[in-house]
């Protein structure tokens, strides 16, 4: 996954275990923020951590820790949008933000298959006063969300990774909500990038030991050298049109190839 930089947080909007202690504070002005958010982010650090290499986890991990920190949410969900139009709930914190990502890809509208794209923080204040998005808005409403806010964490290509928040009450997120979320999702997007990286190496190693091991069976039972070995299963890859860690996997568990007659 690429990381794309960073830039300054501009808002489109006015103004499974312990979860840590909320960030309080009386406003933009206020010290308790600065004073709170350093210890809440080395628990988020030390918490994600302990999912080193789980992607699934850490999501899950992320999603609690937002709906923990962030000031005003009262649920929460990674989005993945794929293509720039499909959008796909991940480690929603209940049914409600699952409902919300799901009416994102039915109507095809709303902050990630929008905003999210070229502002890194969307706030939507009040959904009943929602311009920018009205289908979405007017059923966020009927499933009794009033206000939201999302955070862009990675851009790869024509696909995109959002934290959302949600609140059922109105203008619920300030700019108190935005620094936290913001501190917060440069966070989870590293340990999500990590996790991911590590979890296609280990992919990649288990794949390419079970290729190793149906190379194996077949150079012993035809005599084969090792790349000729590895020609019979790409040539069984193309015909049968399946992955050639497949076929192996296959010929492994069961000591026969695909489409050998």
């Amino acid at each position: 996954m690429k990381e794309e930089p960073r830039r300054a947080a501009r808002s489109r909007g006015s103004d499974e275990g312990q979860r840590p202690a909320p960030v309080s504070g009386d406003g933009p002005g206020s010290g308790r923020v600065e004073e709170n958010l350093g210890e809440i982010m080395g628990q988020v650090a030390r918490a994600l951590q302990e999912e080193h290499g789980d992607v699934e986890a850490t999501l899950r991990t992320i999603t609690a820790t937002a709906v923990g920190t962030i000031p005003g949410a009262e649920e929460c969900s990674i989005t993945y949008v794929t293509g720039r139009e499909r959008v796909e709930p991940r480690a929603a914190t209940g049914d409600l933000p699952a409902r919300m990502d799901e009416l994102q890809n039915r109507v095809q509208e709303g902050p990630c298959l929008d905003a999210v794209w070229e502002e890194e923080t969307v706030r939507i204040e009040d959904m009943r006063a929602e311009r920018r998005w009205p289908r979405f808005a007017a059923e966020a409403v009927e499933l009794g969300v009033m206000s939201s806010l999302s955070f862009r964490l990675f851009v790869d290509g024509d696909n995109l990774g959002a934290l959302n928040v949600y609140a059922r009450e109105p203008q619920a997120f300030g700019k108190e909500s935005e620094e936290v979320g913001l501190v917060l999702a440069a966070h989870a997007a590293v340990a999500l990038a990590g996790a991911r990286h590590e979890s296609d190496l280990r992919q990649a190693v288990s794949s390419r030991d079970v290729i190793g091991q149906a190379k194996g069976i077949l150079m012993e039972r035809h005599r084969l050298t090792a790349d000729q070995a590895f020609q019979v299963l790409a040539r069984v890859s193309q015909q049968t049109n399946r992955k050639l860690v497949d076929i192996a996997e296959e010929l492994t568990r069961t000591g026969a190839m695909p489409g050998a007659g």
